[in-house]
Formats: structure tokens, C-alpha cells, sequence
């Protein structure tokens, strides 16, 4: 063979093995990824053939399927009660895709998951048409409604609650909604509803429950005064050394107290129970920075959660110096919670000192009801021992029994809590938002522990408050939770 032809030969060789290798890497080492790629019309038409398994609260089905005409995709999810339980669901769209458990379990909810390969092999035999499996929840129905109409009237808000002793999730609203049902087809005017929610200024897409971080204003008291327990220097009923004023350090600057109540040198069950700006301030920046981020990184700050979920990080910064040390263990400077973060913190105190990981599946279910997953309690951290879980527990019930939070007293029951009154915006110029935290304590435990924030832009300003505003909302959900047991 002359030199050109064998160079011809070789260089045709080299091609066929290139096919032959980039064959292979597709149907070896790609195959997986392709088949669940969003952008294959097969996964998507695969998806919508059957229909979908459900999401469970209470035993009952909060979602359903229903069958479609004139697409290939035979069927599309529907919701019973949309606007309240989309910040749990999430939504299933054929048009715009899936968020929160209707993407994270698809597997299950389609009948795809590969915890499924025997039971849907089984079904090829018989001849039975796949089925998807179902999602329960630890949801409660009551609670989440409490929660939900609470919030609708007053803008935009949302309410975190769970129980302490497992970390379940009971409730979870965020206002103001959507109707995931308005855009689960694939027609033009699915994907122009969802165009106008997605650039809606109010962001009702927006799951403010897990995604929103707020000022917490003084809730996060309950953290400086955990810090404060913890360290060994202070205790509920001994005199703090806190003048009044009182001056922020390295500054001119005194920390202001709002309105005339009794703060010079107060114990920490009066500075909780008045909510006195000064105490915790001056706590927090004698304590350090160091020691305060110790104590709100226990409770679950600086750290995503995924319940699963995922819900952004909440703040407590790590390098500050002492006034702004002090500004921070008031819930004001760049301190910045989730509602859930919060929830957790009164979740942490009511389980005398053990905070437990949040979750909201219970159990994956197969079409047959054969369980195929179950979520077991976790402990994530000890943020107090129960010594101290105990004396904040009794803080937070003078706090309801004779401070800023009596509108969430319950008859028969016991409830700990605490207000806040967040101040935002340049210069505070925004109307603050309005926070209650608290836990429900009855003669068989600890059902509840709840957080709440308003954003009521309609109220005026002298009128926004946690206890005023937000602790009504908590206290319809506790009597929810304990009213259900």
C-alpha cells in the first residue's frame, strides 16, 4: 500500500473508533442523565402519562391528577386547597417544570424511582399499569390552615411551626400565594399566568417561610439570653450590671430602649419580659462575638436546612466588633432568620435544650401503600442544657403571662413566648415587621413551637406589633395543634 492510502486508512480508522467510543460514553456512561434530562421530550411525556401518586396530610390526598386532551401529555397534577399548601407542595407544571416535593420526590411521585424497579417489574408481568407512589407528610391540616388564614388579610407574612420533641414540621404558610392548579397544563396561557406571578412585585412565588430572611428584631433575645445562660455569669432573676443609658462601645452612640420601662441593671426575666434593648445589647457585646455566633450556630444560623427542602441560611455575622456585637444580639445590624430558623430556636427551648432536625416527609409510600422510606428523628445540636432550656422556658412564659405577648395566652394551657418588632429599611424608613415566637406546653407536653412574621403594609405604623399582630396568628395555630391531639 503507497504512503497516501495508508495514511487515508488510518486517519478513517481513528474516525471509527472516535464513533465507536463517543457511542459508548452515550449509551454507558450518559444514558442515565439523558433519560432524566428535562429537555428530552420522552421524560416529559413519560411523566405526565400516568397519573401522579399524591401528597399526603392527615391521611388524605391534598393533590390529585386529572386527564387532558389534545397533548401528548395525558394527564396534569391538580391541588385541593392550592393557595395554602403550595409553600409545602410546591408546583408540577408542564410547562415551566416541578419545585419543592413535587421535584424532589418525582421519582416517587411518578413511579419512576428506582426503589420501585420490583414492584413496577412485578406490574410488566401482570400487566398492571405503573403507578406512582404517594409522599406523606407531617403536616397537620388544622394547623396549617390557622396558619394561613391568619396571614392572608394582612399582606405579606409567613408561619413556621413544628414539633419540638421530633423536629416534624406542622405547619408551613407563606402569603401572599398561588394556586399551583392556575398553571399545571402546558397551554400559552399556563405559561402567561406564571410569567405574571413570577414577576409579581408582592412575590407570590416566594416561599417566605423557608426563603425569606428577616430581621428578627428582639426573637433573637431568646439566643442572647441562651448565650447569656450558657456562659454561667448570668441568671433569670439576678440583677444584670446594665446602666441606663447606655453607651455602645467604641461609639457616642446610646442604645436606645423603646419607651420608659424599667431596664437600669434588670434581671433577664424583666429585660425579656419589657424587652429591654439595653440589657441584651450590652450581654451580647460583653459575651463577644465569638461566643454569640457559638450560640446562634447551635441553633441552626449560618447554615442552610433541608426539610428537604431547602431553606436559606440565617445570619448571625462572625467578625464584628463589640457595638456591633451589641446591635446584633438585639436582631438588628445583618442579624437575619428565616421563619424557620426561628420556629427552631422556640423549638430548641421547649425540648429542654435539644434541638431536633426539622423535616416534613414522614414516610414515601409505594402505590400498594408498602413504605419505602420512613424519616427517623434527629438531633441536630444542644444549644442549652436543660437546666437553662428550663429557666428560658420560664422567661418566656412572664413574657406571656405578664409582658408583650398576653394575646397568645391559652386557657388550659401553658405558652412561653416572645415579641419583636423589627425595624428595616434606610434609616428604619420602612414600616417594621411584626414577629411572635413561641411554644405551647400541655399536661402531656410540648405539641407546638411556632414563629410568625407580618409585613402588614396596610397598618399604620404606631399599630405594627409582634404582639399586637402576630401573636393572634400564633396562638390560632397552637390551639390548632393542641385542639387536633
Amino acid at each position: 500500500m503507497n504512503k497516501p492510502l495508508r495514511r487515508i486508512a488510518i486517519f478513517c480508522g481513528l474516525l471509527i473508533l472516535t464513533l465507536l467510543i463517543r457511542d459508548n460514553w452515550l449509551q454507558y456512561v450518559k444514558a442515565d442523565q439523558l433519560a432524566s434530562d428535562d429537555d428530552n421530550r420522552r421524560v416529559i411525556i413519560a411523566r405526565y402519562s400516568t397519573p401522579r401518586g399524591d401528597i399526603v396530610v392527615d391521611g388524605k390526598s391534598i393533590t390529585g391528577s386529572k386527564a387532558t386532551s389534545g397533548t401528548d401529555l395525558k394527564y396534569k397534577r391538580t391541588w385541593k386547597d392550592g393557595p395554602m399548601w403550595s409553600p409545602v407542595t410546591g408546583y408540577a407544571s408542564q410547562v415551566v417544570g416541578a419545585s419543592q416535593i413535587e421535584n424532589l420526590e418525582d421519582g416517587i411521585l411518578t413511579g419512576n424511582d428506582d426503589r420501585l424497579f420490583f414492584r413496577n417489574t412485578l406490574d410488566m408481568v401482570t400487566g398492571k399499569k405503573k403507578e406512582g407512589g404517594n409522599v406523606v407528610t407531617t403536616l397537620n391540616a388544622a394547623a396549617q390552615k390557622a396558619a394561613y388564614d391568619g396571614l392572608k388579610n394582612r399582606g405579606k407574612g409567613a408561619v413556621a411551626a413544628i414539633e419540638p420533641s421530633t423536629g416534624k414540621i406542622l405547619a408551613l404558610a407563606s402569603t401572599p400565594s398561588y394556586d399551583p392548579s392556575s398553571f399545571a397544563g402546558n397551554t400559552n396561557e399556563d405559561g402567561e399566568t406564571f410569567a405574571k406571578l413570577d414577576k409579581d412585585k408582592d412575590k407570590p412565588l416566594l416561599n417566605r417561610a423557608l426563603r425569606e430572611t428577616y430581621p428578627p428584631g428582639s426573637t433573637f433575645k431568646l439566643v442572647t439570653a441562651a448565650a447569656a445562660l450558657e456562659s454561667g455569669d448570668y441568671a433569670p432573676d439576678k440583677k444584670t450590671q446594665t446602666p441606663l443609658p447606655w453607651t455602645m462601645p467604641g461609639t457616642t452612640t446610646p442604645l436606645k430602649n423603646e419607651g420608659n420601662i424599667p431596664c437600669e441593671d434588670a434581671t433577664l426575666r424583666v429585660a425579656l419580659k419589657v424587652s429591654c434593648n439595653t440589657v441584651f445589647g450590652k450581654i451580647g457585646s460583653d459575651l463577644g462575638n465569638d461566643k454569640m455566633v457559638e450560640e446562634a450556630e447551635k441553633f441552626g444560623f449560618n447554615k442552610e436546612q433541608f426539610v428537604p427542602v431547602r431553606s436559606n441560611a440565617s445570619n448571625f455575622d462572625d467578625d464584628m466588633n463589640p457595638s456591633q456585637t451589641a446591635l446584633s444580639s438585639i436582631g438588628q445590624y445583618n442579624t437575619a432568620a428565616t421563619p424557620l430558623q426561628m420556629a427552631m430556636v422556640a423549638s430548641a427551648i421547649a425540648n429542654d435544650g435539644t434541638l431536633m432536625e426539622p423535616y416534613m416527609v414522614d414516610e414515601l409510600k409505594a402505590s400498594n401503600l408498602d413504605t419505602i422510606e420512613k424519616t427517623e428523628p434527629k438531633e441536630l445540636s444542644k444549644p442549652l442544657s436543660e437546666e437553662n432550656a428550663q429557666n428560658l422556658q420560664s422567661m418566656m412564659e412572664t413574657v406571656v403571662n405578664e409582658g408583650t405577648g398576653q394575646n397568645a395566652r391559652i386557657p388550659g394551657a401553658t405558652v412561653g413566648g416572645k415579641t419583636g418588632t423589627a425595624q428595616h429599611g434606610v434609616d428604619n424608613s420602612e414600616k417594621p415587621y411584626a414577629w411572635f415566637v413561641s411554644y405551647a406546653k400541655t399536661s402531656s407536653g410540648f405539641p407546638v413551637a411556632v414563629a410568625v412574621v407580618v409585613e402588614d403594609s396596610a397598618a399604620s405604623r404606631q399599630d405594627i406589633s409582634g404582639g399586637g399582630l402576630a401573636a393572634p396568628i400564633a396562638k390560632s395555630v397552637m390551639e390548632a395543634v393542641i385542639n387536633s391531639k
